[in-house]
């Protein structure tokens, strides 16, 4: 159980409600090891969980949360944790027809720029490191220095 955490303990971290948490585990969006009837969470697990309590509350629906977490996943071919404790930070934008995720200020703010509609924006490593002791504190050398590593540039179409 060492490194393992409760549904207490991840709502305390990520601010949502016990039953949130078992919803998006029935739903199929985080889903937990079990221990009897118990759900532990890893750390990654609480990363993820985060990233979608913040999707949540920019209004995001269980559809378009499924979508943008399946698009990470298959996008970045790892956990989540894994990808933001590099060198870049990662933004996750989205119109509602699209999803981009990019590691450049300039791409995100070019894409703001561009905009025919309203963007939702969220800093998916900001996210992560809010809730993942060992990323909790670190800021990337590139971030401090205002520029990304090696520009990133994702996007996918959601449909309706």
């Amino acid at each position: 159980m060492a490194g393992l955490l409760t549904s207490n303990e991840v709502a305390a971290r990520s601010g949502i409600s016990l039953r949130q948490l078992q919803w998006w585990d029935e739903r199929g969006l985080v889903v937990p090891s079990r221990q009897g009837h118990r759900r532990l969470y890893s750390l990654d697990d609480l990363a993820e969980v985060a990233v979608i309590a913040e999707l949540r509350r920019k209004g995001f629906s269980l559809q378009r949360m499924r979508k943008v977490v399946r698009f990470l996943r298959q996008e970045l071919g790892k956990r989540l944790v894994e990808t933001v404790s590099g060198g870049s930070d990662y933004h996750l934008l989205t119109d509602g027809r699209r999803i981009y995720l990019e590691n450049s200020a300039q791409q995100v703010i070019d894409i703001l720029k561009n905009a025919r509609q309203p963007m939702f924006a969220v800093c998916l490593s900001d996210a992560v490191r809010r809730v993942h002791p060992e990323l909790r504190g670190r800021k990337s050398a590139s971030s401090a220095r205002g520029g990304g590593g090696a520009p990133l540039r994702k996007r996918v179409k959601l449909r309706a």
